[in-house]
């Protein structure tokens, strides 16, 4: 799959599919996301990022959130505040409390929303990226609410395999390709903060 292969979705929303397998291309991943959070922050008047990852460790195909905040956070990232990890997960039974929290806590910061889902087949073990609000729940029919400024997606199933056993069964080596993934390139966007910092 190209880099920066995108479609339209909705009216005004644009999704970019990254291929997990191709971790030469998280450079240009990072410089996107970087993008994104600069244009939000000068719009919206924002002026720190948080990660907020979303999941549960008690699901293979649903730990992709908590695996990337749990490899964030041992990296000590500083510019990018985390929440959810494997300790302390973001999942659908706290996820209102953990709204609450992060709009007293952090209310200044352009909040990067990032979780499994699920997709077109030949799309599985990609990565999503896009402006907007995130739906998580949307793949096993849960209707929670919608986070984010920015949404980053791992595709660990294909659309159709709605049970919520589906997800005990995704490989733990795609979802950790995965986190691994996403984890560089966010390690790459602390570090473009950091250059933008000492201008």
């Amino acid at each position: 799959m190209k880099t920066g292969w995108h479609r339209k979705w909705r009216t005004d929303k644009k999704i970019y599919y990254f291929d997990s397998d191709r971790n030469f291309e998280t450079e240009e991943f990072a410089r996107m996301l970087h993008e994104m959070i600069g244009e939000i922050a000068r719009q919206e008047g924002k002026r720190g990022v948080l990660v907020l990852c979303i999941g549960t460790d008690r699901s293979t195909g649903d730990s992709l959130g908590p695996l990337i905040g749990y490899k964030l956070k041992e990296q000590r990232v500083r510019r990018i505040q985390i929440m959810g990890t494997l300790e302390r997960p973001v999942h659908a039974m706290n996820l209102e409390q953990s709204l609450i929290r992060i709009r007293m806590k952090y209310p200044n910061h352009v909040i990067v929303a990032v979780d499994a889902s699920v997709g077109s087949h030949d799309h599985v073990g990609c990565i999503t990226l896009g402006k907007g609000a995130l739906r998580p729940g949307l793949g096993v029919c849960k209707d929670l609410q919608a986070v984010g400024d920015i949404f980053i997606t791992g595709i660990v199933g294909g659309y159709g395999s709605y049970d919520p056993l589906m997800l005990q069964s995704v490989r733990l080596a795609m979802v950790m390709k995965m986190a691994d993934y996403i984890c560089e390139s966010v390690f790459l966007v602390e570090q473009f903060l950091e250059r933008a910092a000492l201008v």
